[in-house]
């Protein structure tokens, strides 16, 4: 019922900037709870950031500083602004809708395929 497509991924020098955009379509009016997502090679798929229904938003710790979590209601698309990026961040970046946060459910979780973000040093 939710299509996301993740875009903006690439290859991107340590030290630079990079803005993944996730754009959600289907039967939906606005935008809800979205977060990203990464997983790098051989590793588990970990959170990096999320934006509420509401607009409160969180970083994990690795990007905290670093990265930015933002949307545009209107548009129902949700922005990762990444900045100073280093060679670790690099992994498929992955876009979700909705699913659970902090105990708080936010309806069925929806997946986009994932975008490739490769930091060379």
């Amino acid at each position: 019922q939710v299509q996301l497509v993740e875009s903006g991924g690439g290859l991107v020098q340590a030290g630079g900037s990079l803005r993944l955009s996730c754009a959600a379509s289907g039967s939906i009016s606005s935008i809800n709870t979205m977060g990203w997502y990464r997983q790098a090679p051989g590793k588990q798929r970990e959170l990096v950031a999320v934006i509420t229904s509401g607009g409160s938003t969180k970083i994990a710790d690795s990007v905290k500083g670093r990265f930015t979590i933002s949307r545009d209601n209107a548009k129902i698309t949700v922005y990762l602004q990444m900045n100073s990026v280093k060679p670790e961040d690099t992994a498929v970046y992955y876009c979700k809708w909705g699913g659970s946060y902090g105990g708080h459910y936010y309806g069925m979780d929806y997946w986009g395929k994932g975008t490739l973000v490769t930091v060379s040093s």
